[in-house]
């Protein structure tokens, strides 16, 4: 009798342990400080905040705002509203699909001389190129209406320095490490597109990066621009690479500096790969 009892006891402890391990995935909203955000586990969803693009979202969450589109059900050229709530997993239909960078964890590194994908998984975001031009990357969606979608655009993208000025910080692959680069000089200095592109967010609802431009290079390519004193211009607009589009300050953080960075489908790569030597 005594050991029935233990054994039932037992059993019980064991279905109380696997339950747990059950929860559902948090949800998480934009007042999340940066610095927190796992851009291995993002939350299940957001809340659009006003002021929020496809893009700021995405890029917040080091996610590919294609891949955030797609799991949504709408195109990325869609406008999304203040409390809409987004997904920033995929739905059960496309759990077992394989996402547009990852495999097993890793993904696939624009080659050296094309910036075209290789079939080769890397832990590296990106090899060190021999050239620093990138961009003539082959989309697996068809956007023939769109200028910057990859699949119709062969020009390669040739990239500038976003700003004049000493390097303070440079990119580190670490979990909490710096995922671009700082660049300081005095307040006020020109900050300038560091690539043709289009501008897919400015504003400052992104906690951590002050105010903050964000450039839409081609299908594959963002670059974004933080901490800036202001900012001279608007979403939507087209710039060109040399533009200026903001003025040097620290908005978000306690020094004079612009924090760069380059994302390749959403993940950080290093800005001194590609950026000119100088």
């Amino acid at each position: 009798m005594q050991l029935r009892l233990w054994i039932t006891l037992l059993v019980c402890m064991v279905m109380t342990s696997c339950g747990s391990h059950h929860r559902p995935a948090p949800v998480r909203d934009l007042t999340t400080p940066a610095s927190t955000i796992d851009p291995l586990a993002p939350p299940t969803s957001v809340v659009v905040r006003k002021g929020d693009t496809l893009y700021s979202i995405a890029f917040l969450y080091h996610l590919d705002f294609a891949d955030v589109a797609r799991y949504n059900g709408f195109s990325p050229s869609t406008p999304i509203r203040a409390g809409q709530r987004l997904r920033l997993t995929p739905p059960p239909r496309q759990a077992n699909a394989s996402r547009s960078q990852m495999n097993n964890g890793q993904y696939r590194a624009p080659s050296q001389s094309t910036g075209q994908t290789s079939n080769q998984s890397v832990k590296q975001p990106v090899d060190r190129p021999k050239t620093r031009e990138y961009g003539e990357v082959k989309s697996e969606e068809n956007n023939s209406s769109d200028p910057l979608s990859s699949s119709t655009s062969k020009q390669k993208i040739t990239w500038t320095w976003p700003a004049q000025g000493q390097v303070v910080a440079r990119f580190s692959l670490k979990e909490q490490g710096n995922k671009g680069i700082d660049i300081a000089n005095r307040a006020g200095t020109p900050v300038v597109a560091a690539a043709d592109g289009k501008v897919v967010y400015t504003g400052d609802a992104l906690r951590g990066f002050g105010n903050l431009v964000i450039i839409r290079h081609s299908d594959d390519y963002l670059t974004a621009y933080a901490h800036n004193q202001s900012i001279e211009v608007k979403e939507q607009q087209w710039v060109k690479a040399g533009q200026q589009i903001a003025l040097m300050g620290k908005s978000g953080t306690d020094s004079v500096k612009l924090h760069f960075e380059i994302r390749f489908r959403g993940r950080s790569v290093d800005p001194s790969r590609f950026l000119p030597r100088r």
